[in-house]
């Protein structure tokens, strides 16, 4: 039988639904963290992708680069299907084509350069297509999604030079963007989209740089051992090995500890960010380097809304089409981005 998205969706939609003690009976035992558990769905998610596909280092990255746009169609939700979206190309300084796509609510106001998670290895402009939908939606802005270049063919700092790239293509096209003089921009990403986002933002500090940044569960360090990575290095999704290799792949050189890069706990520079929102997931393997990095955003007096959602695994965004703690999660970030980017510019 051909693979069917909408079927499939349709049977995780009754299989989430089904009542809370037939859910924990296939779960199994809370896991704990503290007093805290892990939510209920997630658990039951992760022992169903237990079963499915292999997303470990073991299967080739191509394979992982397809089954994670494969499965971006099951996240979708018809709440979103107001948005429009436009395909686009962002031309580069060495001539390569940018792809990109943007995505209007019916009523919009400001703009959201939007940068995918995935290790810098894996994700595309597909596999970000639902949490982008569900981001226009709810926030009322539009967001443009790159399609950054990933590692290892093309290591740091090539990805975050294609996102101030596009960036700076929205600064210099707000008319064709739909943009008015006094709208707002801001840059945003989940994972190592948080990363991307948050570095963006300091990059382009002064240009003008963005009024916001969005980071959700963002990657903040580079060669971390110990703590929370240990701590969930199995069993959620994103492991230990795995982030190894996304390290390896993006800086194959090792993390020069002497100049600027994605190790933003290390970065001298925080306070040119704006205002920020920073969400942490509390069984997340990068977890303590995002409370680090909160506390250093607030000593830089960067104006920081800081939201720890104690019960959910990193990556949690992606499936808030299922999950209502995980809804409950995105919306919080999209009332406070909504906000931000409705008061005018200065």
């Amino acid at each position: 039988m051909a693979y069917n998205p909408t079927v499939s969706r349709a049977v995780l939609r009754a299989l989430f639904a089904l009542p809370r003690p037939l859910k924990r009976a296939l779960a199994g035992p809370p896991r704990r963290c503290g007093e805290h558990s892990l939510d209920l769905d997630f658990q039951l998610g992760g022992r169903l992708l237990a079963r499915g596909p292999a997303f470990g280092t073991s299967t080739p990255l191509a394979t992982r680069r397809k089954l994670t746009d494969d499965a971006a169609p099951l996240l979708l939700t018809s709440e979103t299907a107001s948005v429009t979206t436009q395909a686009m190309d962002i031309p580069a300084p060495d001539g390569h084509a940018l792809p990109a796509r943007l995505y209007r609510p019916p009523v919009a106001c400001g703009l959201l350069v939007f940068l995918h998670g995935g290790g810098f290895t894996t994700g595309s402009l597909a596999s970000a297509d639902p949490l982008c939908r569900m981001l226009a939606h709810h926030t009322g802005v539009r967001v443009l999604s790159v399609d950054y270049r990933l590692a290892p063919e093309h290591p740091y700092p090539a990805g975050l030079d294609d996102a101030v790239t596009a960036y700076g293509y929205v600064l210099e096209n707000r008319a064709g963007l739909g943009l008015a003089t006094n709208e707002r921009i801001a840059v945003g990403g989940d994972s190592a989209g948080g990363n991307l986002a948050l570095e963006t933002a300091i990059a382009t500090h002064g240009r003008p740089g963005p009024a916001f940044a969005l980071a959700l569960y963002p990657v903040a360090d580079i060669g971390r051992t110990g703590g929370s990575r240990a701590l969930f290095a199995e069993g959620m999704g994103l492991t230990a090995e795995a982030i190894n290799e996304f390290e390896q792949h993006y800086l194959p050189g090792g993390y020069d500890a002497t100049a600027p890069g994605p190790a933003l706990v290390r970065r001298k520079d925080l306070g040119c960010l704006p205002p920020t929102y920073l969400s942490i997931a509390g069984f997340d393997p990068l977890r303590d380097e995002a409370h680090e990095l909160a506390r250093l955003l607030l000593a830089a007096q960067v104006p920081l809304v800081a939201r720890t959602f104690p019960s959910l695994p990193h990556a949690y965004a992606a499936f808030a089409a299922f999950s209502p703690a995980a809804h409950t999660a995105l919306l919080d970030a999209a009332h406070t981005l909504r906000t931000a980017l409705r008061r005018p510019a200065a």
